[in-house]
């Protein structure tokens, strides 16, 4: 049998209720980096503004559907599809989707180090 996972978006387990959170990695069985799902609805203003500095994780946010605004400092950055961005660990960032609401594939991993997954 080959070693092979797939799913549709609908199919990955959500975390934090109400299907904003969804776990991509963990329910693909993939184990080398962090990988979630995020879709925030039209202007949603709770997505939590936020570092990794405590994890050490830096983070690459992928937008697959939707518009919004990455916010990093006093900086802000348009997210749409076909749009890549990187966090580091300690830099405090808010993502803020806009009208058409905002889905996002979220990677992570600490530099240098071997992915740990939470329990």
């Amino acid at each position: 049998m080959a070693d092979v996972t797939v799913k549709k978006i609908e199919e990955l387990d959500s975390y934090q209720g109400e299907g904003r959170f969804n776990y991509a990695g963990k329910t693909l069985g993939v184990s080398a980096w962090g990988m979630n799902l995020i879709r925030m609805p039209p202007n949603w203003k709770d997505y939590p503004d936020h570092d990794e500095a405590k994890s050490g994780q830096e983070e690459a946010y992928v937008v697959l559907e939707g518009d919004g605004k990455l916010v990093a400092g006093d900086q802000t950055w348009d997210l749409k599809p076909g749009i890549l961005a990187r966090v580091g660990p300690g830099q405090k960032r808010k993502i803020l989707p806009g009208d058409k609401g905002l889905v996002v594939l979220a990677l992570g991993g600490v530099p240098g180090k071997a992915y740990k997954p939470r329990s």
